[in-house]
């Protein structure tokens, strides 16, 4: 064989060898891909000061393509989540957790409680993603529909549609760090201290919603899936968002079930829940969150 001819042989060995070498990479990438949740795609950081989007990559929670952490607790979203709802939320958390923004969570046995609990939210736009997801044992799961956060509803004066991350964000954080923290004060055992509030402010004890309260009630929920747990969690959010002057401009759309919108009538009508939530030693928030946490 010539030299011409060899040179011709070689030439043809290399380019097999490297269109082999770019099939692998290729095939290698989608795996990786399918593992993770095609993260290809780009993943917008976003433009807030403190928190990044980033790619999730966390593989019991195939579900999400990205999330954002705040203070070690992960905020997952399915890739149908607006980036502005899933960042508005994670400012909601850190407002919750650390209330006068000094960079420092305000209650560190709550927080203890939310990471050794594993515990997480993740947002869904579809009924159909929030059914599909099988919460991982050993996690404390809290999901949000986001098409309930309403980002204007601050900048507009606190009216029009309600800022639904305000109680789904709080109430994840009741739920798994203050019911399980202080279960004698904020817990759903019958004689805690907010469960004997409750009734006082439903007229009396019920397991379940009655189908009619008393008259002097001013606590009435009446949704019938709503168990003696789910109304405490319900009664604990009333409290703190009247305190907080979150329904200050809501009373004509929450007066059937909550008529304390104020925290002057929280003050003055429900003595048991304010001794509560005035109690310095569980530090709870004393501002709104309003989705702009140290800007």
């Amino acid at each position: 064989m010539n030299t011409k001819n060899k040179k011709m042989k070689y030439i043809k060995e290399v380019t097999k060898l490297v269109l082999f070498s770019i099939a692998l990479v290729s095939f290698t990438s989608c795996i990786i891909n399918d593992n993770i949740k095609d993260t290809s795609t780009l993943i917008n950081p976003g433009n807030d000061p403190n928190f990044t989007i980033v790619v999730n990559t966390d593989n019991i929670f195939k579900d999400f393509n990205r999330k954002i952490i705040v203070f070690d607790i992960p905020i997952y979203a399915f890739s149908t989540v607006e980036d502005a709802k899933l960042i508005h939320v994670a400012n909601i958390l850190a407002q919750y957790l650390d209330n006068d923004e000094d960079g420092n969570v305000d209650n560190s046995t709550i927080h203890s409680q939310l990471k050794a609990n594993n515990s997480f939210i993740y947002l869904w736009k579809t009924t159909a993603e929030r059914d599909a997801v099988v919460p991982p044992s050993g996690h404390n799961v809290y999901n949000m529909g986001s098409d309930s956060a309403n980002i204007i509803w601050h900048s507009n004066g606190r009216t029009g549609d309600f800022d639904g991350s305000i109680q789904s964000v709080w109430m994840f954080i009741s739920k798994n760090g203050h019911e399980v923290s202080y279960p004698a004060v904020f817990s759903s055992q019958a004689n805690s201290q907010i469960s004997e509030a409750m009734n006082t402010a439903r007229g009396g004890f019920f397991q379940n919603p009655p189908a009619t309260y008393p008259a002097t009630a001013w606590y009435t929920n009446s949704e019938a899936t709503c168990d003696f747990s789910c109304q405490v969690s319900r009664y604990n959010f009333w409290i703190l968002s009247s305190k907080l002057g979150a329904n200050q401009n809501r009373l004509a759309d929450i007066q059937s079930e909550w008529t304390l919108n104020t925290s002057a009538k929280v003050q003055s009508d429900d003595v048991k829940a304010w001794a509560i939530f005035t109690n310095a030693t569980y530090n709870l928030p004393v501002t709104l969150p309003d989705g702009t946490y140290k800007h």
